[in-house]
């Protein structure tokens, strides 16, 4: 058997045809799977909104039952718990409208004009979340409680 210099063996044509195919099919693999992954965090924040933007309005509801009427704590509250509330998407409602803190039979609190924008590269959407409200009977308004200070 004769021993060949590596220099002397001969490549065959179709080998240098496919230099860069493995660069290409990584390209075009990623770009889907970046694509999901992008798609998948964003579909988790906005569903992470939407249940805060619901826990919120439970809150502001049990507080709204036991604070004071005009309690500015309600709004502070729920704010604290969903950053991107402002204090002018939140709506604090006593039936009958007019009662006092003896005669109000329940409160609602709602969220209203929520917008999301999504952080997606080249792609900026602003999703409008529906609007969310909780109703509970009056309790002891102006009760002492912890939580409405």
């Amino acid at each position: 058997m004769i021993a060949r210099h590596p220099s002397t063996v001969s490549h065959s044509p179709d080998r240098f045809k496919q230099r860069g195919a493995a660069a290409v099919e990584f390209a075009l693999v990623s770009s889907l799977l970046f694509t999901l992954l992008f798609g998948i965090m964003e579909m988790s924040r906005v569903l992470f909104y939407f249940n805060t933007a619901t826990e919120a309005t439970r809150l502001g509801a049990r507080l709204a039952v036991v604070c004071n009427k005009d309690a500015s704590i309600i709004k502070t509250r729920m704010s604290n718990m969903l950053t991107i509330l402002a204090p002018g998407n939140i709506d604090v409602t006593y039936v009958p409208g007019g009662c006092d803190i003896n005669s109000c039979q329940s409160v609602t609190v709602s969220i209203t004009g929520l917008d999301i924008s999504t952080f997606i590269p080249f792609v900026p959407l602003n999703l409008s979340m529906p609007s969310f409200s909780t109703t509970l009977p009056r309790e002891s308004m102006n009760s002492v409680n912890p939580d409405c200070s």
